[in-house]
């Protein structure tokens, strides 16, 4: 072995112990690495702990934290509005609203009504209600202003009418005899109630006299109208109606007309708002009668308004009249099934189907008046309570809707197109085989097996006649 070999393997022979004394110096200063960062922190650590100890002796250790408890319904409401703090704010305001208007609504319904007083308690207030006493409407509002205090006068024009007024028993219920065909009869009727105002009055002998104000006139025309496809309303219906409701409303008015002025009273016209708003088919008398008494309402209320009178229209819905002789409807119609068979066959083949299915739609029923109608509408309270508003508030309205659907309907008619309504109250175009046919021409044929077959449209009438009876 030569000498470089033995040098080389004497260099390897001190490899493993100079391995050992480099790792022990490389774990002797990582020990005192360590214990030279934790002597602090413990230092630190005990320190803490003696002060702890030293200001509160009772001082025990946190413990740990218990587990999370389940939310509870209250919690849970509260969390969520503390997140939708926009979304509760708007609940909030439309509950609270709507909540407000209710109240005050109802606070309203309920509240006192009555007339005024002289100074020595006697009555002092005048209404005169210019409708026919035998209508329910008339009667219940000439009852109900009586028990609030007023002194009511109905126009009458025949004996049998002024025999009306006397049967209710009523002392200060009295008829106005006021025959708007006779002039002379006419004016003196308003004479002799104009000397009534003017003159002193006295409640009981010995009491001090008071006069008499008129307080207001309520126009109230007849509210039942002939209905129909209009070629079968002959020409007499159309000059009677016009005559009596229009005609004698504008009469009416113009007698009373400078009492009324002199006095400063209110002038209330009630008039039915469904079907002229919604001018259906079958209803031309109606509308155009309602459609008359508005335009004279309105101008007349522009004239009166110069001198500071006011002029309001009460636009009613439907009313249910249980209370004053049974239930019934302002939205009537004198048109019955016997009436649809006295048509003729061809306008019976055209009319009749629609007419049927209008007057029993379900959502008609109570509104356009006619067969089956059955729903209640709105108490006469109601009524009662606007009337009564109209003749005494400061600033009354001039147009008031009253009665259920009476707003609704006007909003239908006003913004729902025409066809739409019609589809809604059952109205179907005719088929041009139905304007050709008629139960006088209806054919019958025969079947292979020998039998009769009796045509759609014969069965049609069959039902329809069935239905009319």
């Amino acid at each position: 072995m030569s000498s470089d070999d033995q040098y080389f393997l004497d260099i390897l022979s001190n490899i493993p112990n100079d391995v050992k004394k480099y790792s022990d110096d490389i774990a002797d200063a990582v020990e005192r690495l360590f214990d030279s960062i934790a002597a602090p922190l413990k230092e630190t650590s005990i320190v803490s702990a003696w002060r702890t100890r030293a200001i509160d002796p009772n001082f025990q250790p946190k413990p740990p934290s218990p587990p999370p408890v389940p939310v509870g319904y209250y919690a849970w409401t509260q969390n969520w509005v503390l997140r939708n703090k926009a979304l509760t704010a708007a609940v909030i305001a439309v509950v609270g609203t709507g909540s407000f208007l209710i109240y005050r609504r109802r606070k309203h319904y309920v509240r006192k009504r009555r007339a005024g007083r002289a100074s020595n308690g006697a009555r002092r207030d005048v209404v005169v209600i210019a409708g026919s006493p035998k209508e329910p409407i008339t009667k219940s509002l000439s009852l109900d202003l009586e028990r609030r205090g007023f002194i009511i006068y109905v126009v009458v024009r025949t004996v049998e009418e002024e025999q009306v007024v006397y049967s209710e028993s009523r002392v200060d219920i009295r008829p106005l005899n006021l025959d708007v065909v006779d002039p002379s009869s006419s004016q003196g009727a308003i004479e002799k109630f104009n000397r009534i105002l003017s003159s002193p009055q006295h409640a009981f002998p010995g009491a001090s006299p008071h006069s008499l104000n008129l307080a207001g006139v309520i126009m109230i025309p007849d509210m039942i109208y002939p209905a129909g496809p209009v070629e079968t309303i002959s020409p007499e219906l159309w000059s009677d109606a016009l005559n009596i409701k229009v005609l004698g409303t504008i009469a009416t008015t113009q007698s009373l007309l400078q009492t009324i002025c002199d006095f400063k009273a209110r002038l209330l016209f009630l008039t039915p708002s469904i079907i002229p708003s919604l001018a259906p088919p079958f209803h031309g008398v109606e509308t155009s009668i309602v459609a008359a008494l508005e335009g004279f309402t309105n101008t007349l209320s522009g004239e009166l308004a110069t001198m500071g009178i006011d002029v309001c229209q009460l636009r009613l819905g439907t009313f249910d009249c249980g209370s004053v002789g049974g239930r019934g409807h302002l939205q009537t119609s004198n048109a019955t099934g016997a009436d649809v068979l006295a048509w003729p066959a061809s306008t019976r083949a055209i009319y009749a189907k629609n007419y049927f299915a209008q007057a029993g739609s379900p959502g008609n029923r109570g509104a356009i008046g006619g067969v089956g109608v059955n729903i209640k509408g709105s108490p006469l309270r109601e009524l009662h309570n606007s009337v009564f508003d109209a003749l005494t508030i400061a600033r009354p309205g001039r147009v008031w809707h009253v009665g259920k659907g009476s707003l609704a309907y006007d909003l239908v008619g006003r913004w729902v197109p025409t066809g739409l309504v019609g589809w809604m109250l059952g109205v179907r175009r005719v088929s041009p085989s139905a304007m050709g046919s008629s139960p006088a021409t209806s054919v019958r044929t025969q079947s292979p097996n020998g039998s009769e077959e009796v045509p759609d449209a014969s069965v049609e009438w069959e039902r329809i006649e069935r239905k009319a009876e």
